[in-house]
């Protein structure tokens, strides 16, 4: 399943001033931001790697989901509906939580 070229262009937009490195995964396209994962655009939804603190939280809100793979849930991995991020407001809050764990991930490699 291919990755959705819009969503990707708007988040390549957004972290247009940081570090960031484009890979593709799974079919869809994910986006490093100072060499973690952070942001990936799916065909359907954007999956943001954010605080697993917040993760039960998050889940509350509508169109969003834990990211499954093989069976087990990742804590902190959450996939946005492409529905829930029509607004600027909407996708920048996603946006802004994925690069605060981001920035608290890389702030811990030193």
């Amino acid at each position: 399943m291919a990755y959705n070229e819009k969503l990707a262009g708007s988040i390549r937009k957004a972290l247009a001033d940081l570090p960031v490195e484009e890979k593709k995964m799974f079919g869809h396209l994910a986006f490093m931001v100072n060499g973690k994962m952070c942001l990936n655009a799916g065909s359907d939804s954007m999956m943001c790697r954010i605080d697993p603190v917040l993760h039960e939280r998050e889940l509350k809100k509508e169109g969003c989901q834990a990211v499954v793979m093989g069976g087990r849930e990742y804590k902190g991995y959450i996939r946005v509906a492409d529905k829930n991020l029509k607004n600027e407001k909407d996708f920048g809050y996603w946006l802004e939580l994925a690069l605060e764990f981001n920035r608290e991930l890389t702030s811990r490699q030193d």
